[in-house]
């Protein structure tokens, strides 16, 4: 059963990651067909933010930090950018950026997970012999 979660977790870690990781690339290269900001703008770093942390978080690595920062910056872009619009994400816009909120939030408490690039350095660090 264990073992099963943490699948689920890595599937769902590296799927929030990889969609993170491609806002990101929108706002600092305008890819997939998004519009690059300037990296001294709110916007900008935004998207250096989602960029940097969306790729930690989809190799699985610091993702306790960097996913607190994620989740932060979410909370941020919702109330400062979708509930002026009114209260509820589903009339202003922001359902995206509370999901990405509280994922990250669970991140955040769960850490790399068994199926990360971070678990696999401190399981290749525990296994050398001292020289």
């Amino acid at each position: 059963m264990r073992d099963r979660v943490e699948i689920a977790y890595a599937l769902m870690r590296i799927a929030a990651g990889f969609l993170f990781l491609c806002h990101g690339l929108q706002k600092m290269f305008g890819a997939f067909s998004g519009q690059q900001m300037p990296p001294a703008t709110m916007l900008g770093a935004a998207g250096i933010i989602e960029t940097v942390c969306g790729s930690l978080i989809l190799l699985g690595l610091v993702t306790s930090i960097v996913a607190f920062v994620a989740s932060g910056e979410m909370a941020v872009a919702f109330f400062l950018q979708h509930a002026p619009k009114g209260g509820l994400p589903i009339q202003n816009g922001g359902e995206l950026a509370v999901l990405f909120c509280f994922l990250f939030l669970f991140a955040s408490a769960y850490g790399d997970g068994r199926y990360s690039v971070g678990a696999l350095l401190r399981d290749r660090g525990r296994t050398r012999t001292p020289a």
